[in-house]
């Protein structure tokens, strides 16, 4: 099965010796297999996972986190648009109390940003929901390791 992940923040993740993809849709977890029924759907802030067989024909597995978007499937062929796509592979050395300080920061800056009686500047309150979103996502990758 070909996949093909495509993410806003310029990550990419493509194989076409995927044997599985597994997901939370906002109806519940799925796992797509060879010869999917064609499906397209929209996908929850999670992790996700996929497991793939190298030449030798060994099953890895990868995890990755992901923000909302969609999951199309169609002729043994997944693909998968998001906002955020962070690979546990590349997230080794994730400083667990960075993140945290750095998830604190967010909701705080939201929360500052809600509670104001000023104009809220759009730009500055979603690039603090875009650093929490982040900020989750590495932390669930963190506890999957």
């Amino acid at each position: 099965m070909k996949l093909n992940i495509y993410s806003f923040n310029w990550e990419h993740f493509s194989s076409d010796k995927v044997t599985s993809v597994t997901m939370m849709t906002m109806m519940g977890e799925i796992t797509i297999l060879d010869r999917h029924t064609p499906l397209l759907s929209a996908f929850k802030p999670s992790t996700m996972f996929l497991l793939y067989k190298d030449e030798n024909g060994v099953i890895y597995r990868n995890d990755f986190a992901v923000w909302a978007w969609f999951v199309e499937v169609k002729d043994s062929e997944v693909k998968i648009l998001t906002d955020m796509l962070i690979d546990v592979e590349d997230q080794k050395d994730i400083d667990k109390n960075a993140v945290e300080l750095a998830k604190a920061d967010a909701i705080a800056l939201m929360e500052k940003y809600k509670s104001s009686k000023d104009r809220v500047d759009m730009e500055k309150f979603i690039e603090a929901e875009d650093n929490l979103m982040k900020s989750i996502a590495q932390l669930k990758l963190y506890e999957n390791r």
